[in-house]
């Protein structure tokens, strides 16, 4: 019984670093989306974002449920603009690179706060 009770303890750390992880983490998956829908638009003609999600897959080699939610964020991310600019406009090129800042943000944050 104190080994479980004990076990139990150590997880929560775990659960808590992790949970901590996952926000900043969801958030670069829908970021991912949203530049490569905006950057084809804007005429790259690539799977280079897409290929940058499938990267952050294999490296992080999430569960079913964590993968199926950052696919979904990745998604996400993309629809949001596909339903917003048809076009390459200047407000697309200015969210561009917005996004292209958080992007950078949130991976230099995620690997210096979680990073091995």
């Amino acid at each position: 019984m104190l080994v479980i009770a004990a076990l139990a303890f150590a997880i929560q750390p775990a659960r808590a670093a992790e949970a901590a992880y996952e926000k900043p983490l969801l958030r670069l998956a829908e970021v991912l989306g949203a530049v490569h829908y905006l950057r084809n638009l804007c005429g790259e003609t690539s799977d280079a974002w897409r290929g940058k999600m499938q990267e952050l897959l294999t490296t992080e080699a999430p569960s079913p449920e964590r993968r199926e939610k950052l696919v979904a964020s990745f998604n996400q991310g993309y629809r949001a603009f596909a339903g917003t600019y048809q076009s390459c406009t200047q407000q697309a090129r200015s969210a561009i690179s917005g996004y292209m800042e958080e992007g950078a943000r949130l991976s230099k944050d995620i690997a210096q706060r979680y990073g091995n």
